[in-house]
C-alpha cells in the first residue's frame, strides 16, 4: 500500500471532517467520516512530527510557505475529536482532556514562532466567563467577534487575489478554507516556476488562517473548561447491575430526598424535618386555619403600590403654573404678532405713558441688536458649511 502525500492525506482528512460539520452529530454516517478524518489525521500528525517541519529552534522566516498550513493540524484534530459521541460522563470527560491537550498544542506553537500579534495575544488572553462586568464581559465578547470577522474579510480578500473562489456560503466551513491553502499536485509540477509574487500572497493567506484559527482556539477551550466544569459537578449516575431490593430501595431512597410529599404520619404533629434536613411530613406554606387563608387570599389583588393623590386635571395645573408646558402654536397662531411686532405696535401709541414705555423699549432692543450685529459679522458662528 502507497503511502499518500502530506496534501494529499490532509485533503482527505479535510473532506471527511467538512462533510461531517453538516451532518447531524449521532448519525451513523457522521460518525464514519469523523473516524476517517481522525485516523488520517493522526497519521499526518505523527508524520509531521518525524519529518520535524517545525522546530523550536527555527523561526518564521525558516518555515516554508508551503509547509504552514501544517501547523493546523492539531487545531483540526481538536475540532473533529470534539465531535465524537460519546453516552457516558467519564467517556466525554476523556475526549474533553484530549481535545484541551491538541489545543494547547496549537496554540503553543503559534507563540514559539510569533504568529499571533501582540494586541490579539491580549485581547484573547481575557477569559470572559471570569469577567463579572456584564458590560465588559459584552464588550470584549464584541471585539474578538470583530476580530474574527475582520480575519475573515482579510483572508477572502487574498483569497481573489489568488483568483480563488470565495469560501462564504452557508455549506462552507472552516475546513474548506484550511484545504484551499494546500498546494496542489500542479504546485508541486511547477515548484521551480512559483513567482515571490504567488509565494508572498500563499504566506499572507497562510498566517491570517493561523491567526483566525488561534482566535478560534482560545473560544474551543474556553468552552470545554465549562463543560468540564458542569460534567465534574454533576450527580453521578447510578451503577449498573441488576436492580436487587436493596438497590432499588436507595434509589427510592435519593429520589424521596428530594420530595415534600413524602408519607407522612397520620398526626399532624411531630417534627416536620429530621436532623438530617429530610422532610418528615407534608406541610403547607400558607396556614392551615380557613379563615387565614381566606384573608391571605383577599389580599392577593389588593393595591402594591401608593395610590394617587391628586387628580390628573390638578397635576397638569400645577404643571402649568410652573411653565411645564408649552401652550401655543398651531394655525391658529399664524395670526397673532410676534413680540417683536406686538413691541412696534404698542411704540406706535403716541400721547400715552404707556406707548413712550413701550418706544424706549424699542429703542434700547434695536441698539443692543445693533452691537450685535457689530461685534458679529454675518456667517462668523458658520464652521460647518463655510465656503
Amino acid at each position: 500500500m502507497s503511502t499518500l502525500p502530506l496534501p494529499a492525506l490532509f485533503a482527505r482528512a479535510l473532506s471527511s471532517a467538512s462533510k461531517a460539520t453538516n451532518l447531524p452529530t449521532i448519525a451513523d454516517r457522521t460518525q464514519e467520516l469523523i473516524q476517517s478524518a481522525l485516523t488520517d489525521l493522526s497519521q499526518l500528525n505523527s508524520r509531521v512530527t518525524a519529518l520535524s517541519l517545525f522546530s523550536s529552534n527555527e523561526s518564521l522566516e525558516d518555515i516554508s510557505t508551503r509547509d504552514l498550513v501544517y501547523l493546523t493540524v492539531p487545531y483540526v484534530l481538536a475540532d473533529v475529536q470534539n465531535r465524537i459521541k460519546t453516552t457516558d460522563r467519564d467517556e466525554r470527560m476523556t475526549v474533553l482532556g484530549q481535545v484541551q491537550r491538541h489545543l494547547r498544542t496549537f496554540i503553543s506553537s503559534l507563540d514559539t514562532f510569533g504568529i499571533i500579534p501582540e494586541v490579539e495575544h491580549t485581547l484573547y488572553d481575557q477569559k470572559t466567563t471570569t469577567i463579572k462586568d456584564a458590560a465588559k464581559r459584552r464588550e470584549v465578547k464584541i471585539k474578538q467577534y470583530k476580530t474574527q470577522q475582520d480575519l475573515r474579510t482579510r483572508i477572502e480578500a487574498v483569497r481573489k487575489r489568488r483568483q480563488q473562489k470565495p469560501v462564504h456560503d452557508q455549506a462552507s466551513t472552516d475546513f474548506d478554507l484550511i484545504l484551499s491553502l494546500l498546494p496542489s499536485a500542479a504546485d508541486d509540477d511547477n515548484d521551480d516556476g512559483d513567482d515571490s509574487e504567488t509565494d508572498e500572497i500563499l504566506r499572507e493567506a497562510a498566517l491570517l488562517l493561523l491567526r483566525l484559527t488561534h482566535a478560534q482556539a482560545h473560544s474551543q477551550l474556553e468552552s470545554s473548561n465549562q463543560e468540564l466544569e458542569l460534567l465534574r459537578n454533576a450527580s453521578p449516575p447510578p451503577p449498573p447491575g441488576p436492580l436487587t431490593d436493596d438497590r432499588r430501595g436507595k434509589i427510592k431512597d435519593q429520589e424521596d430526598m428530594w420530595k415534600l410529599d413524602t408519607t407522612a404520619p397520620s398526626s399532624g404533629s411531630g417534627p416536620l424535618l429530621d436532623p438530617s434536613g429530610k422532610p418528615l411530613r407534608p406541610f403547607t406554606i400558607l396556614p392551615a386555619g380557613a379563615s387565614d387563608r381566606a384573608r391571605l387570599q383577599a389580599q392577593v389583588f389588593g393595591p402594591g403600590h401608593r395610590l394617587p393623590t391628586m387628580a390628573i386635571d390638578e397635576y397638569l395645573e400645577i404643571e402649568r403654573q410652573r411653565g411645564n408646558i408649552i401652550s401655543g402654536g398651531g394655525p391658529q397662531s399664524e395670526t397673532v404678532p410676534t413680540s417683536s411686532e406686538q413691541l412696534a405696535v404698542d411704540a406706535e401709541a403716541d400721547g400715552t405713558a404707556f406707548g413712550e414705555l413701550k418706544a424706549e423699549e424699542k429703542r434700547q432692543k434695536d441698539e443692543k441688536w445693533a452691537q450685535y450685529t457689530d461685534e458679529n459679522t454675518r456667517g462668523a458662528g458658520n464652521t460647518m458649511n463655510r465656503g
